[in-house]
């Protein structure tokens, strides 16, 4: 892994927030942490999110979500001259009911690469239950490698 100075950390967090779409900016995504160690962001608490009455239970697929754009963004710390990547698998085991109105946190990092695929592995927690995931996820992107990389294109403003 590349070792992440603290200005290209901030540049990977502006970008990421910044480009943004659909669901993700919906679930209002803070990054906690970026280092050579993985990632960190926090979600805060949605109801919308929730499929029960008591506007407690997250669902699902908002989990999985929330853990596919996560490891994306723990490639752009990993990976150097990524010109594009795409999921190519996820996996997500639900370990418990998601009930709480605390906020969710997501820690992933990757953590091998080859030329061409990355791996990546993550937990979910409720903020304040550290020890007790609910969700635990692993997944793997195609990768293409160019002479600009997606995030030299992006901080340059030449990506749309």
């Amino acid at each position: 892994m590349p070792d992440v100075t603290k200005q290209k950390m901030q540049q990977i967090a502006q970008m990421w927030n910044a480009r943004g779409k659909g669901l993700i900016t919906h679930m209002a995504l803070e990054i906690e942490e970026v280092s050579n160690d993985g990632v960190q962001v926090r979600m805060p608490f949605n109801p919308e999110f929730c499929v029960d009455s008591d506007q407690t239970l997250l669902h699902g697929g908002i989990l999985t979500a929330l853990l596919d754009s996560v490891f994306g963004l723990a490639n752009f710390v990993a990976i150097e001259g990524v010109s594009t990547m795409a999921t190519l698998d996820l996996r997500v085991d639900y370990l418990r009911p998601a009930h709480s109105k605390a906020d969710v946190i997501v820690r992933a990092h990757c953590f091998r690469q080859t030329r061409h695929i990355a791996f990546n592995a993550g937990s979910i927690w409720f903020d304040g239950h550290e020890n007790a995931e609910i969700a635990r996820g692993t997944a793997s992107f195609a990768l293409t490698r160019g002479d600009a990389s997606l995030f030299d294109a992006m901080t340059k403003g030449k990506a749309s």
